[in-house]
């Protein structure tokens, strides 16, 4: 057993521990009917709600594939625990009915497997489940703030090797234009139209930025040692679908499209993302759906 494993093994026992108090506290679902009794059903409760935490690892380990893992970032780890709690708050609830069952029907209690019952449980386990997260969260602070941290520090040095990459494209691009004859176009060369007569042709690696601005878009772009920009007649759809070829090109938020390898450095907290460009240093906002993707078209552009 390594050491995440012992400790998701010791966080499951404090937790579901914390849980079966709960219930002996608050009494759910009829449960003052066993009296004494419920103390001794109370250590095969908790080893019940142990084992079903680990079948909830199970499924949302390989049914899910989402294993557990700190290398991932903390938007997995968040997204994970998630999961867990969704689908482990139900089963908790249904399997302690089930267990109940046969002790309180002894008695002439009420039963406790039933939809009220299932849902009172459901409820109870769903508050304790908040409470603890609130505690793991804070116990966790210190750690994920590490891994935010280092997370960012790593994409950031991807980034300084794709920006090396694109300036060395930029200059030969500049350096080829001026010798050739101008209506030519270089392989890098693209072409960006709306829909009037209006049109922007740049390299592909020049690009900083495109903004959704009402019913056109803002072409930012780095030409001959200055920050350009363009207004086009067009949505930012269109200027995704023409530069979908392009990987290191991708859409951050539902107004911007962003040239990754003019990203100068990632500006992260607390599971927000901010793209700090060059030249005009423009921080451009991750939406909370994007950051995920982005880190992994990051992370994927250039291998170590």
């Amino acid at each position: 057993m390594n050491g995440i494993q012992k400790e998701t093994l010791r966080v499951r026992i404090i937790s579901v521990g914390i849980t079966c108090l709960a219930f002996v506290v608050f009494k759910p679902i009829g449960l003052d009917a066993l009296g004494l009794m419920l103390y001794l059903h109370f250590l095969a409760i908790w080893l019940l709600g142990v084992g079903v935490c680990y079948v909830t690892e199970g499924v949302v380990t390989h049914i899910l594939g989402m294993p557990t893992s700190l290398d991932r970032g903390v938007e997995y780890i968040i997204r994970r625990n998630l999961w867990f709690q969704l689908i482990n708050t139900p089963l908790e609830a249904l399997f302690i009915c089930a267990y109940l069952h046969f002790p309180m029907s002894s008695i002439g209690a009420s039963d406790p497997l039933t939809w009220k019952g299932i849902l009172q449980a459901i409820l109870l386990l769903a508050f304790c489940s908040f409470v603890i997260g609130l505690y793991w969260r804070y116990k966790f602070r210190t750690r994920f703030l590490a891994l935010e941290l280092e997370e960012t520090r790593e994409l950031n040095s991807r980034l300084q090797l794709l920006q090396k990459e694109t300036e060395n494209r930029v200059k030969k691009y500049e350096e080829e234009k001026a010798d050739i004859v101008a209506s030519i176009e270089q392989p890098d060369d693209i072409i960006l139209t709306g829909s009037t007569n209006e049109k922007v042709m740049l390299s592909v690696s020049s690009l900083l930025y495109i903004e959704a601005v009402g019913n056109y878009v803002k072409v930012v772009y780095w030409f001959e040692g200055k920050v350009r920009s363009d207004m086009l007649r067009a949505t930012s759809k269109q200027m995704e679908e023409t530069l979908h070829a392009y990987p290191m090109i991708v859409r951050s938020h539902r107004a911007f499209i962003v040239n990754l390898g003019q990203v100068e450095h990632i500006v992260s907290k607390s599971g927000s993302m901010q793209l700090v460009m060059k030249y005009n240093h423009d921080a451009i906002p991750v939406s909370r759906s994007k950051v995920v993707a982005v880190k992994e078209i990051i992370k994927g552009i250039l291998k170590y």
